[in-house]
């Protein structure tokens, strides 16, 4: 078989590339190892969360990316779920307030509309907040919310109604190489030939990586959630604690908290989805390729929730989820072509925000394979040459 396009991985982000290749006329077929959407795409929560977004680039692909989000249910003919109730970020203390004083003064001068509010404010705005934890919090209309399961099949339908060839239980045992280029890869099926391969396998991309000679450097990071039964509205808003970007953004401010809390990376982050589900968590720990929910882990995060929003202690849960998001060093995707290796094309790495970002990385990945240039702000900084991708010597 030959095609245009080969895409390795059906989370959200490779249904997304693959529908914006197929969109504009390039022949594609996707290859996923289990089912569409089996990764951290249906294991994640819905935020479009721009205040977590570093003040650079990232913030700037991740506003456009939202303002894709606006049309993207009528282009696709589905409805998403899209919203924007906003999100809150709770301080804690007078050192997470100068640290998000000065991430917010960033965000304002690239377009951001965030602000500093008072905690009897963000009682007001969320009913239900232990008031004598928080100092103060900070509000951005423009975060939003999707159902990132929706979207995904979204692309894939939309993808498959214009040509592309879907392929669900179709692991890539290897890559065809000739002369150092990629040229197509091999299934237990069959092998397919394409001009261009692209890895878009959240933690599993250092796999295929090692089939072309490369050490992506993608680690998986964990992350364990709680979700409830279906209520009326508890969430007015979206709430994130501002620890959590303390933690992301300046790891260095809490390297003398040795709690247990703090080496699971536990933060607090609470939605509700439109069918009425609470959703809070998580942690952020390094725990290799293991996927399971641990009852420390569990613990800790139940811990958190409680102690922010006591509310949560009337609630039923149904189950617990955790996937593995896709990190990478300095917490930005890898997307474009591998120097040295042709016909080898990268798009992962977006650890948390491959839901945010999903939008734009396809369109992205669209523009530099067919025009060689995009218009999406930034995008040389994602570059996956800025690391070195080859193999070290023993």
């Amino acid at each position: 078989m030959n095609k245009d396009v080969i895409v390795i991985g059906g989370g959200i982000i490779g249904c997304a590339i693959a529908y914006s290749l197929q969109k504009r006329g390039k022949s594609v077929v996707l290859l996923e190892k289990h089912n569409l959407v089996a990764g951290a795409s249906g294991a994640c929560d819905q935020g479009i969360l721009l205040q977590s977004k570093a003040p650079n680039e990232h913030l700037l692909l991740g506003i456009r990316a939202m303002e894709m989000y606006k049309e993207l249910g009528r282009e696709l003919g589905r409805d998403l779920e899209f919203t924007q109730k906003g999100y809150m970020l709770l301080m804690e203390s007078e050192l997470e307030c100068r640290v998000m004083d000065g991430i917010i003064e960033k965000q304002r001068a690239l377009g951001l509309p965030v602000e500093r509010i008072s905690a009897d404010e963000a009682l007001r705005r969320q009913p239900g907040i232990n008031r004598e934890e928080i100092v103060g919090a900070t509000w951005c209309p423009w975060d939003s919310e999707v159902n990132p399961y929706m979207t995904a099949l979204a692309y894939a339908d939309r993808a498959a109604e214009l040509g592309c060839d879907i392929r669900t239980r179709t692991p890539v045992t290897g890559l065809v190489m000739e002369g150092g280029a990629v040229k197509g890869v091999v299934t237990p099926q069959e092998t397919m030939y394409a001009e261009t391969v692209i890895d878009a396998c959240g933690v599993w991309a250092p796999e295929i990586g090692r089939m072309a000679g490369l050490e992506i450097p993608i680690r998986p990071r964990r992350g364990q959630v709680y979700i409830t039964e279906a209520v009326p509205l508890f969430m007015r808003c979206n709430l994130l604690n501002a620890r959590y970007i303390v933690a992301k953004h300046h790891p260095e401010l809490l390297a003398g908290d040795h709690s247990l809390k703090a080496q699971l990376g536990v933060g607090f982050c609470m939605t509700q989805s439109g069918k009425g589900n609470v959703m809070f968590g998580a942690t952020r720990e390094f725990a290799g390729m293991d996927n399971r929910c641990t009852l420390d882990g569990l613990r800790e995060v139940l811990a958190e929730a409680t102690r922010l929003m006591p509310a949560v202690k009337e609630l039923n849960v149904i189950r617990t989820m955790s996937g593995l998001r896709p990190y990478s060093p300095d917490s930005k995707p890898l997307i474009g072509f591998v120097d040295g290796v042709p016909g080898f094309f990268m798009a992962a790495g977006h650890e948390g925000d491959g839901v945010s970002l999903a939008p734009t990385t396809g369109k992205m990945v669209a523009d530099l394979i067919i025009d060689g240039t995009t218009d999406v702000p930034a995008a040389a900084s994602f570059n996956p040459n800025r690391f070195d991708l080859r193999p070290k010597a023993p």
